[in-house]
């Protein structure tokens, strides 16, 4: 039987948490209104599953949360979710082809994926995640950076004072980005701030961050640029010499990448899963019940890896290079092993 795991809020967040029950699982009730239920087994092992629900229905986190929260107090607000807690090196994501995509840690040849810590990094510098409803098209050249999209939502780069929690959905008002090209592809990284952060009066572009927080955005290609190196993988590259571009950029490819994400769900493609409770104009849309009982579905016998009762026979997080140092010069690792 697959065992559901109780989330419960940690003694260091502010916010109030109140626990649900949706079916037989344990649901977190975030203050931003979406639930979170974890299945499968814990963080750091390969059958970890985190799925989000609203009103105790399942959602798509990419297909059903809206690019604009209802209640933004600003125009160029946005939500985000945070994949990836900063300064932790598991490499957790969006799945965006299994049925309402949930977060899980990516694997590269049957392995789970950590990012090294590279001196004087420890782990991913911000909040990282993703912004909803949006998709970097494989089919589009970019007519700036002369390179199609990764066929993912668009990075964000989320920079404010608080340590976010995987999952957690909440606003952010957008200041730039940059343009990594990997393995050919554009990559956007949006730099985004927390619409509650104490600097979000003050830090309302790429000037204002430069200002504010001296050194980030050139820590953050650095970063991006030499992540890679300990896996054997040469430095990444740029569009635009990694400089950053303003927010009224930032916002137009926001723009567009929502304008792909509307194609691809309303397209007939198989590729990824695109099912959702909210797009009424989408062949994909699930009514309610219908999605609930996909859900449970999924809870009763499609998730593939059953987590036992017994210790000895659970996931074990492996031993990774996340808790080693590296030291990148050039292309090269100082110290690799």
């Amino acid at each position: 039987m697959l065992r559901l795991i109780r989330l419960g809020a940690t003694s260091a967040t502010k916010h109030r948490f109140t626990q649900v029950a949706f079916g037989s699982m344990a649901l977190r009730w975030h203050h931003s209104g979406y639930e979170t239920s974890q299945l499968g087994g814990s963080p750091g092992t390969p059958s970890y599953r985190l799925y989000l629900a609203h009103n105790k229905s399942p959602l798509s986190p990419w297909h059903d949360i809206p690019l604009k929260p209802n209640t933004a107090q600003q125009p160029h607000e946005y939500n985000m979710i945070c994949e990836i807690p900063r300064f932790t090196n598991a490499k957790l994501e969006i799945d965006t082809k299994s049925p309402f995509n949930p977060l899980k840690q990516d694997t590269k040849n049957g392995r789970l994926r950590f990012v090294s810590d590279i001196f004087p990094y420890k782990g991913y510098i911000w909040n990282y995640g993703a912004l909803p409803q949006t998709y970097e098209d494989p089919e589009h050249c970019d007519k700036d950076t002369g390179c199609v999209g990764d066929s993912d939502p668009v990075d964000v780069v989320e920079v404010g004072a608080r340590i976010a929690r995987v999952g957690e959905v909440y606003r952010v008002k957008v200041l730039g980005l940059v343009a990594l090209i990997d393995d050919g592809e554009t990559d956007w990284k949006v730099f985004a701030i927390r619409s509650d952060d104490p600097l979000a009066d003050r830090v309302r572009d790429i000037d204002g961050l430069e200002k504010h927080m001296p050194g980030l955005i050139a820590a953050t290609v650095d970063w991006f640029t030499k992540y890679k190196v300990p896996d054997g993988k040469p430095l990444n590259a740029w569009a635009f010499n990694a400089k950053p571009k303003d927010a009224a950029y930032a916002h137009q490819v926001i723009a567009d990448t929502h304008d792909a994400w509307k194609r691809l769900v309303h397209s007939q493609q198989s590729k990824f899963a695109l099912s959702n409770v909210s797009v009424e104009s989408s062949s994909h849309r699930l009514l309610p019940a219908d999605a609930n009982t996909k859900f449970k579905a999924l809870v009763d016998g499609s998730i593939s890896r059953v987590v036992s009762s017994d210790p000895a026979c659970n996931d074990v997080a492996p031993q990774t290079a996340a808790d080693k140092w590296y030291f990148v010069h050039g292309n090269t690792v100082t110290n690799k092993d």
